[in-house]
């Protein structure tokens, strides 16, 4: 079974407007206060000052963004990713709800529009300028989401009207670049475990040396991300790698019955844990 049956490519475009604009005027002004050259340093305004709505939904696109790369797998080096086939309508589902909830944060910025422009006025004193604002027909056009899914084509399915000799030589050229994303692809899981081990042994190691080191804090996101990214591999493991599954699984079960709490108070539940994570990271070849 080729890999085009194991994951769909899938394109994220959300865009919000920027809201901000160079003030010539007041960047003359902190120049020359300065008694510095004309291109020393710019003065950007906020054209929402005294709303937090555009920033809002600025957040929101960045977590959305977030989402999906975290759901996803690198393909091209802008644009398209990849998505396991078994994970499709997890993500969707996901997805979907969080587009509705930007649309929702978008639509209720069109019609506050007004207001939000004489808050600015309010807000940026002799900065405010009318004419640096577009009507709500031009900032409907700068606020946008799209989410693009298409199939996985197989290394070498190029149908073209040339000589034979040329289509081979388009094909090995094709199925070299398609097998380096792929490689480059299935690294990103090794590297996320990589990461979250590394990072739980460095947590987890107690410095008895020092009696005046600080006490460290541990957070719920120190069991649930190494949980939750158990679960994850599980789908972005789209070529079946035996060793991955292998790490992955040594991992779950470091981390079955493992709770926040324990860690904090038992050394002993720390040091075994941390003992076993140094275990499984000298084990492989990351």
């Amino acid at each position: 079974m080729g890999i085009s049956s194991s994951a769909v490519l899938v394109e994220l475009n959300v865009s919000v407007w920027g809201a901000s604009k160079v003030d010539r005027d007041a960047t003359d002004d902190v120049n020359i206060q300065k008694n510095a050259t004309a291109d020393a340093a710019k003065v950007y305004k906020n054209l929402t000052a005294g709303s937090s709505l555009r920033k809002e939904i600025s957040d929101y696109a960045a977590k959305i963004r977030q989402y999906h790369n975290r759901q996803t797998l690198p393909w091209t080096h802008k644009g398209a990713r990849l998505l396991p086939t078994s994970h499709v309508l997890e993500y969707k589902q996901h997805m979907n709800a969080m587009e509705r909830h930007f649309n929702n944060l978008v639509q209720r910025f069109y019609t506050e529009y007004p207001n939000i422009v004489s808050l600015a006025q309010a807000n940026l004193g002799t900065m405010f300028k009318a004419d640096d604002y577009p009507t709500l027909e031009q900032v409907q056009e700068k606020f946008g989401y799209k989410l693009v899914f298409s199939p996985l084509p197989e290394a070498g399915d190029f149908r073209l009207d040339v000589a034979n000799e040329e289509l081979l030589e388009l094909s090995r050229s094709y199925e070299a670049d398609f097998n380096e994303r792929l490689g480059r692809a299935m690294r990103e899981p090794w590297e996320r475990l990589h990461e979250t081990l590394t990072h739980l042994s460095e947590k987890l190691h107690d410095d008895l040396t020092d009696p005046d080191a600080p006490k460290k804090r541990y957070h719920d996101s120190l069991v649930d991300n190494a949980q939750n990214l158990c679960s994850l591999l599980t789908k972005l493991n789209i070529t079946n790698d035996p060793k991955l599954e292998e790490a992955r699984k040594a991992l779950e079960l470091t981390m079955l019955g493992v709770e926040i709490d324990d860690i904090k108070e038992s050394p002993e539940i720390r040091n075994n844990v941390k003992r076993r994570v140094d275990e499984i990271l000298q084990k492989f070849d990351w």
